[in-house]
C-alpha cells in the first residue's frame, strides 16, 4: 500500500467519525427522574426556537394551539382553552421539566390529564392505521418545542 492510498483512507475515516450523529433517545428509552424531569436531549443537539414555534402552531404537527393559547402566537386563529395558557410558561418551568411534559404529560400530571404524550408510544386505544407505532413529534421537534416554550416569558 502506498502512503497515499493509507493517508486517504484515514481521512475518510476520521470525516465519518466526525459526521457521525448520535442516534436519538427512543420514545421508550426517556428516562423521567423523580422530579418529574427529562434532564437528557433526546438528540444530543440543542433545539431550535423558530423551528418550535412552527411545530407548537403546526396544525398538523405539534397543534399547541388547539389547547392553549400563546400571545405570541396572535396572529394564529383558534387558540383554546382547554390547557393553561404558556404565556410565561418558561417561568413557571425548567427545559428538563417542559421536556418531560411534552415527552409524556401522563407521565408528569397523571392519567387523568387530557394532553398527549408527543414523544410516546402509549398513547391510548383506536389509534388509526397510519399513526400506530409512530409518535407525534419527532425527537428533535421536542426539543424544537421546548427551545421555543423556554422563550415564553413573562413580559
Amino acid at each position: 500500500m502506498t502512503k497515499g492510498f493509507i493517508y486517504s483512507i484515514a481521512v475518510a475515516s476520521l470525516a465519518l467519525a466526525g459526521s457521525a450523529i448520535a442516534a436519538p433517545v427512543a420514545p421508550d428509552d426517556v428516562k423521567f427522574n423523580d422530579d418529574f424531569e427529562v434532564k437528557a436531549s433526546l438528540t444530543g443537539q440543542a433545539g431550535d426556537p423558530a423551528a418550535g414555534r412552527a411545530a407548537f402552531a403546526d396544525r398538523k404537527k405539534g397543534n399547541c394551539l388547539a389547547c392553549h393559547a400563546a400571545t405570541d402566537l396572535k396572529d394564529q386563529l383558534f387558540h383554546g382553552e382547554v390547557g393553561p395558557s404558556l404565556d410565561g410558561v418558561a417561568d413557571r418551568y425548567s427545559a428538563d421539566q417542559l421536556r418531560a411534559i411534552i415527552i409524556d404529560s401522563k407521565q408528569v400530571f397523571g392519567e387523568q390529564t387530557v394532553m398527549p404524550g408527543f414523544y410516546s408510544m402509549h398513547v391510548g386505544i383506536n389509534v388509526d392505521e397510519k399513526f400506530a407505532g409512530k409518535t407525534i413529534l419527532s425527537a428533535q421537534e421536542v426539543e424544537d418545542v421546548v427551545a421555543y416554550l423556554t422563550t415564553l416569558k413573562e413580559q
